[in-house]
């Protein structure tokens, strides 16, 4: 595959893709279970195999922008031999996984003797439109693949060397099990008029996934002449309510915010009822030394150590290790507070009393919304998906971690004995 160019024309380079990845499509409909699987898993082994040139690549992207970006956006891009092979599992787990294309998904017979059936099939081709991480092309693609979809995807300027050994390496697996190395492409250009032309794709491309921060869903939302599925990263809530297990909940909030501070699942946002509040917020700045806490100034009152924060903070993603403190009346503000500041994607509440939690989970209406749980956990592979597409914040067609089910429509079949409709 040759490196990424600007001397490509967008438009005649996405219309070339997307024929290629529509032909793709039609021959993996008729694919194997098998046939899939055994894909998945040379693509595995073409990965470990490639572990020095795909660190090598890493190495020059991570170099790129060296010095430009933020800790927690090297981290995301940067990959290690842990990783690598964390990539690889997820295509191996995902093999594992039941083929949810052709499966039955209602069945009834009608009056007149007919018999309808509602099956599950691939969308078609998905575009895939991505940042920083490169990982996210191999597990979109490997789910892709296992579900029946071409895919096509745009993966960040910063991640293009990474990108092109995931791409070879997945495009190896198809072609060890006899299937269209098309099935899995990527746009090889830069410019940024290839991404306008893959969301007007409407002849070759099925469905648009956009991963990453709130400008380029807002671009895609605005732009897109295809359907789209949407990833709204935003502001992820853990509210600490007065019946909290404490020693419980500081543990968790710990986990959920600074486990990994890149994550769209880290904790951002730290809600308290006034009743523990006393109690909690020293021991949140005692457990989190390496983060930067900014408070309202019932919390800063409380504790010195916190800054002051602004109406900013309580809409912020940060990514990074810093996290806004809130302190509210009791259940119903806190609801109230996550439910005016929540970008839908996932929030949490920490408390012994199932009737507070109860009510949390029910007013909350987000697309993942814990008890007793970091919300580090938002995750298709922690939700036994073997790796997810993004965390969809839509209400329509899928929700939550997108997985292999979420990557299916699909169509009824209806067998008859030679009826006629009076």
């Amino acid at each position: 595959m040759n490196d990424m160019t600007d001397q490509i024309d967008p438009a005649a380079h996405v219309a070339e893709l997307g024929k290629k990845a529509r032909a793709a499509s039609k021959q993996l409909l008729a694919a194997s279970t098998e046939a899939k699987n055994e894909a998945l898993r040379e693509a595995a082994k073409a990965l470990r195999k490639a572990m020095p040139a795909l660190l090598e690549a890493n190495a020059q992207d991570v170099a790129g922008v060296a010095g430009k970006k933020p800790d927690s956006y090297i981290d995301r891009l940067k990959l290690d031999e842990t990783r690598v092979n964390g990539m690889a599992d997820a295509l191996d787990q995902i093999a594992d996984l039941p083929d949810p294309v052709g499966q039955v998904l209602a069945e009834f017979d009608r009056p007149n003797g007919l018999n309808i059936k509602r099956v599950a099939v691939p969308i078609g081709v998905i575009g895939m439109i991505y940042e920083s991480r490169p990982n996210v092309g191999a597990d979109a693609s490997a789910l892709c693949l296992k579900s029946g979809n071409a895919i096509i995807l745009r993966g960040g300027s910063e991640s293009r060397h990474s990108t092109r050994e995931i791409v070879a390496c997945m495009q190896a697996g198809l072609k060890a099990a006899g299937l269209p190395e098309d099935a899995v492409q990527t746009i090889r250009t830069t410019s940024r008029e290839a991404v306008a032309e893959l969301l007007r794709a409407v002849d070759y491309v099925d469905l648009v996934i956009p991963r990453g921060g709130r400008g380029l869903v807002e671009l895609v939302r605005d732009q897109a002449k295809v359907p789209t599925l949407l990833h709204l990263d935003g502001n992820v809530h853990s509210y600490v309510h007065e019946d909290a297990d404490l020693d419980k909940a500081i543990t968790v909030i710990r986990n959920a915010k600074l486990r990994r501070t890149g994550v769209c699942g880290a904790t951002e946002s730290i809600v308290i009822d006034r009743a523990v509040a006393k109690d909690v917020v020293p021991r949140l700045a005692d457990a989190m030394p390496e983060c930067e806490l900014r408070g309202d100034a019932e919390a800063v009152g409380i504790d010195s150590r916190l800054k002051p924060a602004d109406d900013a903070d309580w809409d912020t993603e940060y990514l990074d290790p810093i996290a806004s403190i809130r302190i509210v009346g009791g259940l119903d503000e806190g609801i109230a507070f996550v439910d005016r500041h929540s970008s839908g994607h996932t929030d949490a509440i920490l408390t012994e009393n199932d009737e507070a939690a109860r009510r949390f989970l029910t007013a909350i209406d987000s697309a993942v919304v814990m008890h007793n749980a970091s919300t580090q956990f938002s995750d298709g592979g922690e939700f036994g998906m073997g790796a997810e597409i993004g965390i969809a914040t839509g209400k329509m067609h899928a929700r939550g971690p997108v997985g292999l089910e979420q990557l299916t429509s699909f169509k009824y079949l209806v067998h008859g004995q030679g009826q006629t409709r009076p």
